[in-house]
C-alpha cells in the first residue's frame, strides 16, 4: 500500500467518474451515507442535493462530512476527504449549470444537457466541500 501524492489523488478524483460516498451526521449522532455524483473545481468538490433530503438537512445543521471515492478492483485505491460542506448556491440557474457539468462527467458530454435539465431543477441546491484532511492510498493489496 502506497500513499498517493496530491497530484495523484486529484487525478484519481477527476477521472474516470466514480461515485462518492457522502457521510453526514444525523441529529442524534448516527451516520448517514449516500452515493453522490461530484466534480472537482480546483480542489473544491461540488455536488448537488435536494433541499429537503436527509443529507441536506444534516449538512445545514452540522456541516461536517466525509466523502470516500474508491476504485473497487485490484489492486484497489481510495481517497477519503474530510471537511465541511456548505451551500454554494440555491438558485435554479446554478443548479442547472452544475448539474449539466456533473451530468456530462458521469453520462458523457452528449448527454450533459439531458441530465442538466433532469437534475438541475428548483430545489436542487449546489453544495461545495473544501477538504481539510485527505487520506489517499493506492495499491492497497500490493
Amino acid at each position: 500500500m502506497e500513499e498517493m501524492s496530491k497530484a495523484e489523488y486529484l487525478a484519481f478524483l477527476n477521472a474516470p467518474a466514480r461515485c462518492g460516498k457522502l457521510a453526514t451526521v444525523r441529529e442524534d449522532g448516527r451516520p448517514h451515507v449516500v452515493p453522490i455524483w461530484f466534480i472537482l473545481d480546483g480542489e473544491t468538490l461540488i455536488f448537488t442535493a435536494w433541499h429537503t433530503s436527509v443529507k441536506m438537512k444534516n449538512i445545514l445543521r452540522d456541516g461536517r462530512v466525509a466523502i470516500c471515492v474508491d476504485h473497487d478492483q485490484p489492486p484497489f485505491h481510495y481517497v477519503l476527504l474530510e471537511g465541511k460542506a456548505e451551500l454554494l448556491d440555491a438558485s435554479p440557474e446554478a443548479s442547472r449549470q452544475w448539474a449539466t457539468i456533473i451530468g456530462g462527467r458521469y453520462m458523457g458530454t452528449d448527454r450533459a444537457e439531458e441530465f442538466g435539465k433532469r437534475n438541475g431543477i428548483d430545489g436542487e441546491w449546489v453544495m461545495r466541500m473544501v477538504p481539510d484532511r485527505v487520506v489517499a492510498y493506492k495499491n492497497v493489496t500490493d
